[in-house]
């Protein structure tokens, strides 16, 4: 059975992305945030669904993108790291 773990920068980024929007209205930010925290549940069935990212080859890295915001993650085994987030429109 696979299983989701959170990196501190995963985690970083959602703490990131609620100070940035709280300001200007703290219940979309919460709802942001929230389903930027259930959405990777759908890759424990399914881990494949992301695009492969090449460049980080051999490591499987994959995104997917929920809402306006791009999750990167690592299978490794049975195990599913949440890597990074980003809003879309950010430099990076």
């Amino acid at each position: 059975m696979m299983e989701l773990k959170w990196t501190s920068e995963a985690l970083s980024d959602l703490a990131r992305f609620y100070e940035f929007l709280a300001p200007v209205n703290q219940e979309a930010a919460a709802r942001a945030v929230q389903a930027l925290t259930v959405a990777p549940t759908t890759l424990l069935n399914n881990p494949r669904i992301g695009e492969q990212l090449f460049q980080f080859e051999p490591r499987k890295v994959r995104r997917i993108i929920v809402r306006q915001y791009e999750i990167r993650y690592e299978t490794q085994g049975a195990t599913i790291y949440l890597l990074r987030f980003w809003h879309t429109r950010e430099e990076r």
